[in-house]
Formats: C-alpha cells, structure tokens, sequence
C-alpha cells in the first residue's frame, strides 16, 4: 500500500487532520459496519477527541466533495477518526493487516506533522523578510521624497538676497 494512498484519505476536518470510517476499513478489508461495531463494543476507548460524528452540513460537503449520487452511497454521517483514534482502531483490530495498516498511517500522520511544522518555520522566516521589505520599501519613498524635494527646489531660481552685515566698502 503506497503512502499516497493514504495520504489522499487524510481530511481537514473541524481543524484536525481525520480519516473516514469507510477509508479506514478499505485500508484494514473489513467492512464499515464491522468497523464500527468494533468501535461500538470500545466506545469507551472514543472521546469526541478521537472520533466524532460529521454534523450534518459537514457530510454533505462531504458527498459533494466525493461526488456521490443521491441514489447510492452513504445516507448517514459518517464516524471519522482523529490521529489518536487511529492509533486506538489498533487496540481494538488485531489482524495483522490492522496492524501493518496503523503502523503505516501513524508513520504518515507523524510525517505530516513534521512538513507542516517545517512549512511553518518557513512561513515565519518569510514573513519576517516581507517586513524588512516592507520597511525598506518606506524608507526608499522617503528618500525618493527627498530627492525630489532638492530637485524642485534647484529648479526654482532663486530671488536676489538682501545682504547683511559688514561691508568692506563702508569703510
């Protein structure tokens, strides 16, 4: 099973990187409804943090995303799981495919989180770059200002000054 395969079943979801009921038992060939009895007979093992029910809005996102035909495919909400509760799915599912296939996601999830947190130290460096930037752009219009000030003001003759004080001529 390649990576991308299971990257490709990772969802955003409430802000949490999660994974459907349905993906997760293709992944561990089992069927949906074994998969959640499973996790029926464990609910104690589930807090909302590791698995959560879509709300109805979020699945029909869903189906739109997937491209689901209102005569087939799902008609309720989907369970989906949280990085924690895939690691929990291995408790409960001993098969050795169950295994190998949680042991693969977690290796996916850890390397997620690692290119987001890289991307993230990336972002701050480039922010911090746009702000010099931004600064530096401010100060060029400054001394552009300037510069066209001292243009204009060499352009303009200069009216005749009255002369003050000693006169090598009074003398």
């Amino acid at each position: 099973m390649t990576d991308e395969l299971i990257i490709n079943r990772i969802y955003i979801i409430r802000g949490q990187k999660v994974m459907l009921d349905e993906d997760l038992a293709e992944l561990y060939m089992v069927t949906t409804g074994n998969l959640n009895k499973a996790v029926v007979r464990n609910i104690k093992r589930f807090p909302e943090d590791f698995m959560f029910k879509l709300n109805d809005d979020e699945f029909k996102n869903l189906l739109f995303q997937n491209g689901t035909a209102s005569w087939g495919g799902r008609r309720q909400a989907p369970n989906v799981f949280t990085e924690a509760g895939v690691a929990m799915l291995s408790g409960i599912l001993s098969s050795d495919r169950a295994i190998n296939v949680n042991i693969q996601i977690m290796r996916i999830f850890t390397k997620m989180r690692l290119l987001l947190s890289d991307n993230m130290e990336f972002r701050i460096e480039l922010e911090k770059i746009k702000k010099k930037l931004t600064n530096q752009d401010k100060n060029m219009e400054i001394v552009f200002h300037y510069l066209d000030e001292l243009l204009e003001s060499k352009e303009k003759p200069n009216p005749p000054r009255k002369r003050i004080g000693f006169k090598p001529d009074d003398l």
